[in-house]
């Protein structure tokens, strides 16, 4: 039988090495960590270190400019300043409310930080080390199963997907949650082939750290991973059921400890949890972060459709269009057809056959988060879909080395009787070149919607458009010239052609200026909300600007002493509207003022709080969380906060904003004493007006408000 690796041979000058001294001493073991093993083909360890080389080059280029999302960075920081912090995932070290997700991948960064100090490498390093880590892990996973050249093609390709590389440059929980989630297929994989229960519970702890990191998210491959065990896991059937459900029982431990913890603990000795309506972690798991990303409604930002600003209207041609196509889209013909087909080329393969179970894996994988975010009709980001990448990569590789064995061998190689053998192989023959044309045609739709992009995206069209056809015709003319080589370059062709484009995208992921809060990759393509800054609701999918309010996030907060100087203004925290700003020579104004006050200031929603932290190292109140919407602050509670002196300052917003906040605006202006512009903006250190009788912008239509315990009844 032909294969895509020549046989093993003990010639130095064959394809795989001589075995090695049967020793195994340290120096063998540290050569075979560079070369591989023995039984590999030369290259194929080289090809795996040069993959791992040019994935870190693109995810960490020029790390110390990478701003991260400022939502993210002013949690870790808060972290850094105090444990309690650190545990729940405050948004201020002072523990008032919690961002809106698990904080799992706040204590990987915040451990980072506290290990060598808050800025932007030390924020930027462990997501480019899981995200080279996802690459080796699917490249292991896939190899085992397919062998070198499935597993090279699959981490080339997991490296080169542009929303992997465009996230691995950011601060968001994503690349962490891959990492998890193939740790916990890595498991899966090992119970299936041993049939033991410990990697099947290892797999379940491993999903439960990436619910700790993103919730229901980390549960798409659920059904996947059950079926997949369920079905083709060595052991009796029993035995299966049993090994499930005590992997279930991890599963759950290891997924809702901390939502345990967090929710026994009094609400007058926590934070609030952010994004919730009710002050539980629960809630967040069920409604903001859980049915409200797929249905809409019950959704703190808004119901259905809100979120289809930034990834395009739901739908099932929603990762095609035109902000989702050039991030995800690019192998996806190819990855459907060699799933479909593998399947099939498996289907009289052993119940327990492993290349079968690994199609069904990666396919469910790929399957699953398609409909989901397909389909989603809350709040949905582009880079969300980088969870999907993973089974796209797989499906290329793999499924691309069963459809390229089947177009050489024909049906003789998957056991079909002999009789049958001529016309299923010609049937057989179509399946390879026609992935190979779906997949280079919609590349070049793809850069055809960014032509006049630049030169980069002008070449990859070129490349694509020459590789394609060279491949497609390659393999036709080999296959009726029976000429392996000519079929073995068409087939190097094809990968050319098919990751050209992807390739374009990536390269200009890691070298432009990246939207901390919504990264993408390649240029605009349009249809995305802007202006607004770290968190779920942020800013332009096609955006490519910073995500920290200006403010690099080279310079780190000062912490106690000066902050640094700011560029501009940031917006100010508005009840419902209003236009005050909060600009650097304010900030200056309220460290001097503080007072021994817990809190520098109280602003309506995160996005605001999270820039003044970040600008002052102080910690800051969000009275609203991301939206404004969250019940956090109630007026009782701005009392006790402002008689026990750990609260003076407030902005409010000129027209009071809706709910909770219209009372507490209504109370602050009645009580509180408006600071005049003038009193930060000229330098003075001392001018305020009473709210009854100033004439500034910001006394008598709303902004800054001082208050004191005697100004609470």
């Amino acid at each position: 039988m032909t294969t895509l690796a020549p046989p093993p041979t003990s010639s130095p000058s064959g394809g795989h090495r001589a075995a090695p001294p049967a020793d195994g001493g340290f120096v063998a073991r540290g050569r075979r960590l560079f070369t591989g093993p023995a039984e590999d083909p030369r290259w194929t360890r080289p090809a795996l270190w040069a993959i791992l080389l040019a994935a870190t080059a693109l995810y960490a280029w020029n790390i110390t400019s990478i701003s991260g999302n400022s939502f993210y960075n002013a949690a870790v920081y808060s972290g850094t300043k105090s444990w309690k912090a650190f545990f729940f995932g405050a948004l201020d070290s002072g523990s008032f409310i919690t961002v809106d997700k698990p904080p799992f991948a706040l204590w990987v960064m915040g451990l980072s930080a506290r290990a060598f100090g808050f800025g932007t490498w030390q924020l930027a390093l462990p997501m480019v080390a899981v995200g080279t880590g996802s690459v080796t892990l699917l490249h292991r996973m896939v190899k085992r199963d397919f062998g070198p050249v499935a597993a090279t093609v699959a981490a080339l390709a997991l490296a080169l997907t542009p929303i992997t590389v465009a996230i691995n440059r950011d601060t968001n929980p994503d690349p962490i949650l891959v990492f998890l989630m193939l740790l916990g297929a890595a498991g899966l994989f090992k119970a299936v082939r041993t049939g033991r229960l410990m990697p099947l519970v290892w797999s379940a702890v491993a999903i439960g750290f990436a619910f700790n990191t993103k919730m229901m998210q980390a549960y798409v491959v659920l059904p996947a991973f059950f079926l997949v065990h369920l079905w083709a896991a060595h052991g009796s059937l029993g035995r299966r059921i049993r090994h499930l459900a005590v992997a279930t029982v991890a599963l759950v431990v290891s997924s809702a400890w901390w939502m345990v913890v967090v929710d026994l603990i009094p609400a007058s000795s926590r934070p609030y949890i952010g994004g919730s309506t009710d002050n539980t972690v629960w809630d967040l798991v069920i409604g903001y972060n859980g049915f409200g990303r797929i249905f809409g409604a019950g959704s703190s930002v808004g119901s259905a459709g809100n979120g289809a600003s930034f990834g395009g209207s739901a739908g099932v041609h929603r990762l095609f269009n035109e902000i989702m196509g050039g991030q995800i889209s690019w192998l996806i013909p190819f990855a459907a057809i060699a799933l479909i087909a593998g399947l099939v080329l498996r289907g009289r393969a052993p119940r327990t056959d492993a290349k079968r179970a690994a199609l069904m894996l990666w396919g469910g994988w790929f399957v699953l988060h398609y409909l989901t975010f397909a389909l989603a009709e809350g709040t949905f980001h582009p880079y969300y879909v980088t969870a999907m990448a993973p089974g796209i990569a797989a499906l290329a590789g793999a499924g691309g080395v069963t459809l390229y064995r089947a177009f050489r061998e024909g049906s003789a190689a998957m056991g079909a009787p002999p009789a049958r053998a001529e016309s299923r192989a010609w049937g057989r023959g179509w399946v390879l070149p026609a992935a190979v044309a779906a997949s280079a045609a919609w590349a070049i739709v793809l850069l055809q919607r960014v032509s006049g992009s630049g030169t980069l995206y002008t070449v990859a069209e070129l490349v694509v458009g020459v590789a394609g056809t060279v491949a497609v015709l390659g393999l036709l003319a080999g296959r009726f010239t029976r000429r392996d080589r000519l079929i073995g370059f068409a087939a190097l062709a094809a990968v050319v052609a098919l990751l050209a484009g992807p390739a374009a995208y990536s390269v200009s992921a890691a070298t432009s200026a990246t939207n901390g809060t919504n990264p993408t990759a390649g240029p605009s393509t349009g249809g995305g909300m802007g202006g607004m800054g770290g968190g779920p609701g942020g800013a332009s999918g096609s955006s490519r600007t910073s995500g920290t309010g200006g403010r690099s996030m080279g310079e780190p907060p000062s912490g106690g002493g000066s902050a640094p100087s700011g560029s501009g203004t940031r917006p100010s925290g508005q009840m419902g509207g209003g236009g005050t700003q909060v600009s650097s020579a304010m900030i200056t104004y309220l460290k001097k003022h503080q007072d021994g006050a817990t809190w520098l200031l109280a602003v309506a929603t995160d996005q605001t709080a999270s820039s003044i932290i970040l600008e002052s190292g102080q910690p800051v109140i969000s009275m609203g969380g991301w939206s404004g919407s969250d019940n956090a602050m109630t007026l009782a509670k701005l009392k006790s906060l402002v008689k026990s002196g750990k609260l003076h300052y407030i902005i409010v917003s000129s027209d009071g904003g809706q709910g909770t906040n219209s009372e507490i605006a209504t109370w602050v202006k009645a009580h509180g004493t408006a600071v005049k512009s003038s009193a930060y903006s000229s330098g003075s250190s001392s001018t305020t007006s009473s709210s009854a009788s100033s004439t500034s912008a910001t006394s008598s239509t709303g902004g800054l408000y001082r208050l004191d315990a005697s100004d609470v009844g």
